[in-house]
């Protein structure tokens, strides 16, 4: 067992346990803009769907029902502009974190292989490569990599913790790279839906890819868009054939969507009002926690995008924690992101709205 667990690196969120207690110990309690996790409710028509489906007592199946596949299918189609999407494009999977994690071993790497994520970059892209036994590669542009050996690229836009946006024309140069030099993309596209100064194009766009997918598979969550994080509710589309693989893979690893959420995944990906309900709530903390923010002293970066402001006030990211903690208000330091974080931190503005106006008042 030691074994396996000797290849990863610490877990990062164990090292902030020690500054939690300090903010814990505000006498107006902590604000929690650490991890980034969804506080609102789950909308009602998710909670329906689920559980109208409570009743269950078979098997989901890895691939899906046709329900489920139609809805994502459709929604690939609708908000992606990924015309041309049939269901053989299309894979549920148990939470995208689980997909990020696994899958360089499912795609079979293993040593000499190289996977390849960017400088700043969420945690779990490297952990995937180490788990196989892989060699983890850092880029600043991914087509400036030396394309020998690199098997798995992966690109994160909106970007955890950046929030930067890779625009069409980027994304057009480095498909087009990826794709001469024989290497499959990967696109963490998780934030999609959460554009805030930049409109967020998926890969799968026609404009894109050229309307064919070989190649390339975006990852999509409806953790963030729909407050679903604590249903694992997650799909890849993209290039069949490995789709395919995977599926077959998964279906011998009993790594299926439970049928409860399969059918709330149906209602979360057919009704938009929620989600714009929600993007107005982060919209007005976002606004918030910044100002309040660049008056203590802060310099927000990128944020375009995502559920984050990336700040910084020129000094080691631990002492920004430690100024903050002692305030009541708890941030990720960026060198959980890769060392090019050094000096800043990621501030999340998924808390209440009571929390947030706390922090607001406190850093004021």
């Amino acid at each position: 067992m030691a074994a396996v667990s000797d290849r990863l690196p610490a877990f990062p969120w164990d090292k902030l346990e020690p500054y939690k207690k300090t903010a814990a110990a505000h006498a107006d309690g902590i604000v929690d803009l650490s991890v980034g996790t969804p506080v609102d409710p789950v909308p009602e028509l998710i909670r329906r769907a689920l559980i109208e489906a409570a009743d269950s007592p078979g098997y989901p199946t890895v691939w899906g029902t046709v329900a489920l596949r139609d809805a994502i299918t459709g929604w690939v189609r609708g908000r992606l502009g990924a015309s041309t999407a049939e269901h053989r494009n299309v894979l549920p999977v148990v939470g995208s974190k689980e997909l990020v994690a696994w899958l360089p071993t499912q795609l079979g790497l293993g040593a000499g292989d190289k996977v390849a994520y960017p400088r700043l970059a969420y945690p779990t892209y490297e952990v995937g490569a180490r788990l196989c036994g892989a060699e983890a590669v850092v880029y600043d542009d991914p087509t400036e990599l030396d394309p020998a050996g690199v098997k798995l690229l992966w690109l994160n836009s909106p970007s955890n913790p950046t929030g930067k946006v890779l625009a069409k024309e980027e994304l057009v140069r480095i498909v087009a790279w990826a794709r001469e030099h024989g290497i499959l993309l990967f696109s963490d596209e998780c934030y999609l839906e959460l554009g805030w100064e930049a409109e967020p194009v998926s890969v799968l766009h026609d404009d894109v890819c050229g309307g064919w997918y070989e190649g390339i598979v975006a990852v999509h969550s409806l953790s963030k868009r729909s407050n679903l994080a604590g249903y694992r509710a997650a799909f890849v589309a993209g290039d069949a054939d490995v789709l395919g693989e995977l599926l077959e893979i998964r279906k011998h690893g009993g790594m299926m969507t439970p049928a409860p959420v399969q059918a709330a995944t149906v209602a979360a990906l057919g009704d938009d009002t929620h989600v714009e309900e929600q993007r107005e709530r982060y919209a007005a903390r976002r606004a918030a926690l910044r100002t309040a923010l660049e008056g203590h002293g802060f310099r927000v970066e990128h944020s375009e995008a995502s559920l984050y402001l990336w700040v910084t006030r020129d000094e080691p990211c631990w002492d920004t924690v430690a100024h903050l903690a002692g305030l009541g208000i708890l941030v990720a330091p960026g060198d959980f992101y890769g060392e090019a974080g050094a000096r800043f931190v990621r501030v999340a503005f998924t808390a209440t709205d009571e929390r947030v106006e706390a922090a607001v008042k406190r850093l004021g």
